[in-house]
């Protein structure tokens, strides 16, 4: 998850800290640089990140003087840091395109269109999407399987793609916060020194509130786009897939094992490369592909020809060399965070953040807007959890707070905004792999919003705070000026 320990406030020597004007120049620069290129001039995010590493390193070298090798020590920390996560984004793209050509995704969009309707297809999506990340402990292992046939069947149903990805992603991470196979579940509560099930636990109220409201929003919006599905639709859609594939529930064998093996609780890369493997037999066995050709699609991914449009392009895919767009994107945005992060600039950010804090309310907002932060600007989810768990655990034991609110706070705004943020590495794998870009899905990712906002509403009321000494619950004088009457321990 995090090879190394990330620099904090107190551990910097004052006089090599940057103030926090300093600190805010290359942020400035960046949010500058992201506007005016992608914005402005249309550029894909590469380049514009590139400008925002190139002012960085200058600004922090001659302003700053840090060497060039501390610059790049940090941009190496950071890189292998993600460096799982990019190996994922390679091995999920080749899945797809194994389980596109195994028959594996057009059997799951056939047999779908027979089973859902438009009206609960949206609501269904994400209880299935949240049923099946718990048992994996993936977010993305379950989008980038079951996500990219959902994509297609909702579009077989006519539902717009970016209300699907939604939906998707207000499952997967719904059931990933609650799973202890979750890698940032565990990480939260192992940067906070809290028990793994006492965080699930104490999760829990939250999330239930949060993707209800969701699920409610998805009802409701099911019931508004779904319509008439025009005659003979469905019947086409199946047809060029029989046309194309053998559709039979030997298709669903990759599906079996990969899903097996997560929820036994293999990793999640050695289990999706044994989907990969699994995807390529199927095709060889059931679909009578080459052994030579199934593995040149893993490589340069799918180009169907159904002789319908529609199904073609829901069956198109990249392979490992699509995935390499997106990684260029994650590696900049890394590099960038590297910087940042050995420069010190990311812990004097959290630490004058922190210093905002007055009682529970604003210490519970404090934390959100870091995780937010570091989600921005280190492009990595593990950082969002990993830099605010590790700098505010002081002020929450000040507080007299139970660590478990802080654990809690750091994955509720941490985890569940990645998606949200286009050029971080969870914007990027789900943009990727569901094939609908993160400024389309986002108004339709209901629990990326609800999650940090019924947050901040415990914190503001109280509800589910829990506190180290019990009377603090009662009367809450000497820890949190804000809310008078907390609530107790949950």
């Amino acid at each position: 998850m995090v090879a190394f320990e990330p620099r904090l406030f107190a551990d910097i020597a004052p006089d090599e800290r940057p103030s926090l004007v300093e600190s805010l120049v290359p942020v400035a620069a960046m949010i500058l640089f992201l506007s005016v290129g992608i914005v402005a001039l249309g550029l894909d995010p590469q380049f514009p990140l590139v400008w925002g590493i190139a002012f960085t390193g200058l600004f922090v070298h001659y302003r700053l003087g840090f060497s060039w090798a501390e610059l790049y020590d940090g941009i190496t920390d950071s890189i292998l840091m993600g460096m799982r996560v990019i190996l994922i984004m390679f091995v999920v793209y080749a899945l797809v395109s194994t389980w596109i050509e195994a028959g594996t995704i057009p059997g799951l969009m056939y047999y779908g269109l027979d089973l859902l309707t438009p009206a609960i297809f949206l609501p269904l999506t994400a209880v299935l999407a949240a049923i099946v990340s718990f048992s994996v402990g993936s977010s993305w292992t379950t989008a980038g399987t079951l996500g990219v046939a959902f994509i297609g069947i909702g579009s077989g149903l006519g539902i717009p793609a970016p209300m699907t990805a939604g939906a998707i992603l207000s499952g997967a991470y719904t059931g990933d916060k609650q799973s202890p196979l979750s890698d940032t579940t565990n990480l939260a509560a192992g940067v906070t020194n809290t028990g793994l099930y006492e965080h699930i636990n104490a999760m829990r109220a939250g999330t239930f509130v949060a993707f209800g409201l969701s699920v409610v929003l998805y009802i409701v919006l099911g019931l508004s786009a779904s319509g008439a599905i025009p005659a003979g639709r469905v019947a086409a859609i199946q047809g060029a897939i029989e046309g194309s594939y053998t559709v039979t529930p030997l298709v669903f064998a990759p599906l079996i094992v990969t899903f097996g093996l997560a929820i036994y609780g293999i990793p999640a890369l050695p289990t999706l490369g044994t989907g990969v493997f699994a995807g390529a037999l199927t095709s060889v066995v059931v679909q009578g592909t080459g052994f030579a050709a199934a593995w040149s699609t893993a490589q340069s991914g799918t180009a169907p020809e159904t002789g319908m449009q529609l199904v073609d392009g829901l069956l198109e895919s990249g392979g490992l060399l699509g995935g390499a767009w997106i990684v260029t994107i994650a590696l900049a945005a890394l590099a960038l965070g590297g910087i940042l992060e050995r420069t010190g600039i990311l812990a004097v950010l959290a630490h004058h953040l922190g210093r905002l804090s007055r009682g529970v309310a604003s210490l519970t907002g404090v934390t959100a807007v870091s995780a937010v932060a570091m989600n921005m600007l280190a492009a990595e989810q593990y950082i969002s959890i990993v830099v605010p768990g590790m700098t505010l655990r002081n002020l929450y034991r000040e507080q007299g707070l139970k660590s478990k609110n802080l654990s809690r706070a750091v994955e509720a705004a941490g985890t569940t905004t990645a998606a949200l943020i286009p050029w971080g590495s969870g914007g990027l794998f789900m943009a990727g792999t569901l094939g609908v870009s993160t400024l389309s899905y986002a108004p339709y990712y209901f629990f990326g919003f609800l999650s940090p906002l019924v947050l901040l509403l415990m914190g503001v009321t109280g509800w589910q705070i829990a506190y180290e000494d019990p009377e603090q619950a009662g009367d809450g004088a000497t820890t949190n000026a804000e809310s008078t009457a907390p609530a107790g321990e949950d």
